[in-house]
């Protein structure tokens, strides 16, 4: 699918080419400068001349046509315009065809793995770890829409500590819980046994073991493990669920131990010369990588022999690595030395290496959270408190009772809040801010698609042979509707979501202010205002979809 802008992007590097200026970088300026424009800087040393000077012996020498309307040069650059009333037009038209494949990009016949979430079953999200799944699942949306055939994995550590003390604690501690979702009641098992842990050195002792059996690939083990972590797991997606969010398949990190591959892969990297024993542990030197400190020493197995999480997470990414052209991970801010760690063996061993989405983490204003301490405000709190608190605020502005609205609000909300905030930026997740009905937030964005709706009841629309626009306000929401595919590469070219957010809420402010400025029903441009209306709320409606978050009809 060619679309208006790629065309037009064509038409410019074919003018160029036709003078002999091939593989410059072009660039896109700010609208109200120019459309496209080829800096000349970069060509200034070679030919000797001022940039000022080339530019405008450049855009001498070429005419307009096709998708171009002008060209001029300005301070060094050559300015492109697109011609907006034949952008216009073919976008409408393009918009009102395709409907819900509009934005969509061609099949890149590669197969993505994201992997997110992957939090140790041993009880529910808190808000902290929020950011995880919702960044992967919009990026995983965002990867579909963009012609990836896409799989997202959910990494169970079934082996390490926090599964080995929520164990513990269900097999050894009577507590009376109250009857609640399984990854709640089963958490304060969990935190007891870690309190235990810390100060009974014979609790301390029978939890290690329990790992050591893991590690030794005591299956009868694993799998009575699995039976406690199981029902927390499942817990855990009943409340991604309800954020839309969904897993196609989960990987267990006791499959490589059992299968040997981890055992292989640790002989491998113990053969090269980076490699290092202390005692019997097996280790790689990374000093030569740039890793120093007590950090340099990169375990992969213990003194016994048993493979650390590190080497399994080396054999997962193997694993994946055979099965995908890219793999795509999203971690935390405090994973970015074991991710670089793996990168390196990975990189040792000649094998795929994962793109990773590094996020800072969400808090609240009271500050940062611990399942372990128990200082948490889970995943479900927040979200039931952002339905409440919907339902509060559209009640106080006179709307109708609709409990489907109050929860879809309130869970985009939480969406949209965290996703808008570029990843590696910190979020304190305010209320005032996530349910704001102005600004940068999902009702103001929904509201959008929900007026569309309320215009469109009112008025019959028929398409029309050819679309007429000629007021500002029309021009520049068509050229932020045509820019649509172009915010998908872009959000998939940089690994950013965020990107596709601040599109909504471009598309939005751009429709209200078109709203503002022109009158749709009863004016002598019904039909062609109608056009645009309806192209607005498809291309909401499919932007909302990426983001996860739903398109109201009424709100």
């Amino acid at each position: 699918m060619k679309y208006p802008f790629d065309a037009f992007r064509e038409d410019v590097i074919k003018k160029l080419s036709s003078l002999g200026y091939d593989n410059l970088r072009i660039e896109e300026p700010k609208e109200e400068i120019a459309d496209l424009a080829l800096p000349c800087f970069q060509l200034s040393r070679t030919l000797k001349m001022p940039p000022d000077k080339i530019a405008e012996e450049v855009a001498s020498k070429l005419e307009a046509g096709g998708w171009i309307e002008k060209i001029e040069a300005t301070r060094g650059y050559v300015n492109f315009f697109i011609d907006k009333n034949r952008l216009a037009d073919e976008t409408i038209k393009l918009i009102l065809s395709l409907k819900d494949s509009y934005g969509k990009l061609d099949d890149k016949n590669k197969k993505v793995i994201v992997e997110h979430t992957s939090a140790n079953p041993n009880g529910p999200l808190h808000v902290g770890r929020a950011r995880n799944p919702i960044i992967g699942d919009t990026m995983a949306r965002i990867l579909k829409f963009g012609g990836y055939d896409v799989i997202t994995q959910y990494y169970v550590d079934d082996m390490g500590r926090q599964v080995a003390t929520l164990f513990w604690g269900v097999k050894n501690l009577d507590i009376e819980v109250e009857e609640s979702k399984a990854d709640h009641r089963y958490v304060v098992f969990y935190q007891e046994a870690s309190k235990l842990m810390e100060k009974d050195e014979r609790v301390r002792e029978e939890i290690n073991n329990i790992i050591k059996r893991c590690e030794e690939g005591d299956r009868e083990l694993l799998q009575e493990i699995k039976k406690i972590y199981k029902p927390v797991l499942e817990g855990i997606m009943e409340s991604l669920n309800r954020l839309h969010i969904y897993m196609d398949e989960f990987v267990e990190e006791s499959r490589f131990v059992l299968d040997g591959s981890v055992y292989e892969i640790i002989e491998k990297l113990a053969s090269l010369p980076y490699a290092g024993e202390e005692g019997k542990a097996i280790y790689l030197d990374l000093e030569e990588f740039g890793i120093h400190g007590r950090n340099k020493k990169f375990f992969l197995t213990r003194s016994n022999g048993t493979s650390l999480y590190a080497a399994r997470d080396i054999a997962y990414h193997i694993w994946k690595g055979n099965r995908a052209d890219i793999m795509i991970n999203i971690l935390g801010e405090d994973h970015k030395l074991e991710a670089e760690q793996v990168r390196i063996a990975l990189k040792l061993l000649n094998e795929k290496i994962p793109d990773v989405i590094f996020y800072s983490f969400v808090s609240l204003p009271e500050g940062r959270m611990s399942t372990r301490k128990g200082r948490v405000v889970y995943l479900d709190e927040l979200i039931d408190e952002a339905i409440s608190r919907a339902r509060e605020e559209l009640v106080k502005r006179g709307r109708e009772e609709n409990e489907k609205i109050y929860t879809e609000i309130g869970i985009d909300a939480i969406r949209y809040n965290i996703i808008k905030v570029n990843p590696d930026k910190a979020i304190t997740f305010r209320w005032e801010d996530a349910l704001s009905m102005e600004g940068e937030s999902a009702p103001f964005i929904q509201y959008a698609h929900a007026r569309c709706s309320s215009i469109l009841r009112k008025a019959d629309f028929h398409p029309l042979n050819h679309y007429d626009f000629t007021h500002q306000s029309e021009i520049k929401l068509i050229r932020t509707l045509a820019k649509f595919p172009d915010y998908i590469t872009r959000s998939i070219n940089s690994r950013n979501p965020a990107i596709i957010a601040d599109y909504a809420y471009r598309v939005a402010s751009d429709f209200n202010i078109f709203y503002r400025d022109c009158k749709v029903i009863g004016d002598d441009k019904e039909k062609e205002r109608l056009a645009l209306v309806m192209a607005t709320k498809q291309v909401l409606k499919n932007v909302l979809s990426l983001l996860g978050m739903e398109a109201l009809e009424e709100m």
